[in-house]
């Protein structure tokens, strides 16, 4: 994981990373009404499906670490959280752990981002400043709307799995989250422009 990064072609690192979500959501479509017994324990269709995500998954990121010579945090602690939860569903045999597991992921980065506010920092940009240069006061801005946004949505899916059906569970996982974070993302992006740092500005400020 310490090797130097490998340019990608961006259209194969988006499939290899949208691809695992949507394959769980093409299996889940097929086997949904299915049950499996295996040595006299009955699973149903979507815990199948949770187990045939996670080495999905892995291939996905292993390929992306292949490729591209190293691993993000993000790509670690999803990976991590997957084979615990997905082992931990199967093992109880009980859906609802797998469908927590997005409660607790972002629960966990909003508690982790809080914890730096409170410090007066922005783990934030410990995280990504090499993809978005930003100035400290837009970092600290960016890290306060997002520390809230991960509560919004830790809420939103504790509200969606308990009432609402495994199908509609797995919609909203599997293209209504992603598809907030982007638009949030990209909003977000659009609005801290006056933070952003400028290349030129920056050589001038390494220039003697």
């Amino acid at each position: 994981m310490t090797r130097p990064a490998k340019p990608i072609n961006p259209i194969l690192k988006q499939l290899l990373e949208l691809g695992p979500p949507l394959l769980f959501f093409v299996v889940y479509l097929r086997i949904r009404d299915n049950s499996y017994d295996w040595n006299g324990t009955e699973y149903s269709g979507f815990i199948v499906a949770t187990l045939v995500f996670v080495p999905i998954l892995l291939v996905s990121i292993a390929l992306l670490w292949g490729l591209t010579g190293k691993l993000s945090r993000m790509q670690v602690f999803t990976a991590f959280m997957v084979i615990f939860f997905g082992g931990l569903t199967a093992w109880a045999n009980d859906e609802r752990f797998f469908k927590m597991k997005t409660t607790i992921v972002y629960g966990l980065f909003s508690v982790l981002l809080g914890i730096g506010l409170l410090r007066g920092r922005s783990y934030l940009a410990y995280v990504m400043s090499e993809m978005l240069p930003l100035r400290d006061v837009g970092w600290m801005i960016l890290t306060r709307r997002l520390t809230l946004f991960f509560a919004v949505l830790a809420v939103g899916n504790e509200i969606v799995w308990r009432t609402m059906s495994t199908d509609t569970w797995v919609k909203i996982e599997t293209f209504a989250f992603p598809a907030l974070m982007f638009a949030f993302l990209w909003w977000q992006i659009m609005a801290l422009q006056p933070y952003l740092i400028e290349e030129d500005t920056k050589d001038d400020a390494a220039a003697p």
